[in-house]
């Protein structure tokens, strides 16, 4: 059996199929769909109960002590947040949001795409105790997304790319903020005076031109600490550490975390954060109204939002299209931004503490975030076909 396994006329076309996803930027999405598919069927299975306690399992000593899926939730998802912020800071740099006129477009249509989603929400949910999950359906998954679109290949204009590119970008600055604002517990001063200390170390060795990362590594780690115990959430101390990083080492950091950070981080939180027990009522709970708010939210409210305002910055010239696309191409694209998976499973374990709101909104996120990849990927077809037509 080792020896069939080993012919290379079976391994090659998978090691090529591997390779192909990954240089394509697509293997980070296809590994959370197979760990998000896994977690559901493993829960659902007759070793379901002991895949929850595992999870919930308590791991730690009288120092510091979480259950594993806090672990994953709030230090592995800080690892995450510490790449996202890198992406930030280069972005407003060097890159398409390092000047006004570069930026305006996607931040305004960016604040469209989490205004109308959490007002849709809100409407479903205002009388409800599901209130507090507004910021569910604000969120885009930035690698989902791209990943998407790319199945599209070469006949997606670049402007539409740059534009999803800025736009989720931004998006996960959103989220960022909402997570430091909205969803902190009881601030204790002294643990963010420490933190504001570490905070002057990194400032410091920056200003030095560090560029050894151990020396950043350890003050980050401290600082994750602080801010863990502050009662902000954990994952912010990833963010504000990367904004210390020296902007020439940031494209190095991005690669060495590339593919830790999409291709186990990223499925772990999926295993650990797509524990959906599936039932009989299982239907029902798709029609109650927080899951109608966050499927419409992310399907209609995030498009809607998003070519709104776009239209608006278009007609009071505060942005500019390119490539010839149009508020057509804008409205297929931003479908795209209705997949929330990551940073939306990620405020559902904040927003929700019982099992069953967690599931039912969990369940919603997946048919959501589905229903918008399908639509986008149809439209987008659509109007590239249409663009493409001689005139």
């Amino acid at each position: 059996m080792a020896k069939f396994l080993k012919r290379p006329v079976l391994i090659q076309p998978i090691l090529g199929t591997i390779r192909k996803l990954s240089d394509s930027g697509r293997l980070g999405g296809v590994l959370l769909v197979l760990a998000t598919i896994l977690s559901i069927c493993i829960t659902n299975s007759r070793f379901g109960e002991s895949y929850l306690h595992f999870w919930h399992k308590e791991i730690g000593n009288a120092f510091l002590s979480m259950h594993v899926e806090h672990w994953v939730n709030d230090l592995l998802m800080a690892i995450f947040f510490f790449m996202v912020g890198m992406e930030i800071k280069r972005e407003m740099m060097i890159g398409e949001l390092s000047s006004i006129k570069k930026s305006l477009l996607p931040i305004f249509a960016a604040l469209g795409g989490m205004l109308f989603p959490a007002l849709i929400y809100f409407l479903f949910n205002h009388n409800t105790e599901y209130v507090h999950g507004w910021a569910i359906p604000t969120a885009t998954d930035i690698a989902f997304s791209l990943g998407v679109l790319s199945l599209l290949g070469s006949r997606v204009p670049m402007s539409l790319k740059v534009f999803l590119t800025a736009l989720a970008i931004i998006d996960d600055l959103g989220g960022i903020i909402i997570i430091a604002v909205f969803y902190t517990n009881d601030i204790h001063l002294n643990y963010l005076l420490l933190s504001a200390i570490v905070l002057l170390l990194l400032l410091i060795l920056n200003q030095l031109k560090t560029k050894s990362f151990i020396i950043y590594f350890i003050p980050m780690l401290v600082l994750w600490y602080f801010v863990y115990k502050s009662g902000v959430h954990a994952t912010i101390a990833g963010v504000l550490s990367a904004m210390f990083i020296p902007l020439g080492k940031i494209e190095k950091y991005e690669r060495v975390l590339h593919q830790p950070v999409n291709y186990l981080i990223l499925p772990i939180f999926a295993l650990a954060n797509t524990t959906i027990a599936l039932s009989a009522d299982s239907l029902q709970h798709i029609f109650m109204p927080v899951s109608l708010g966050i499927i419409l939210a992310l399907l209609l409210g995030k498009p809607l939002g998003i070519s709104c305002f776009v239209y608006l910055s278009l007609k009071f010239k505060l942005g500019a299209l390119q490539d010839n696309s149009d508020i057509k191409d804008i409205f297929a694209v931003s479908l795209l931004a209705g997949i929330g998976f990551t940073v939306a499973l990620f405020f559902t374990a904040l927003s929700f503490k019982d099992v069953e709101s967690a599931n039912i909104a969990r369940l919603a996120i997946l048919i959501g975030s589905t229903l918008s990849a399908v639509f986008g990927m149809l439209l987008l077809s659509r109007t590239i076909k249409d663009n493409n037509l001689p005139s």
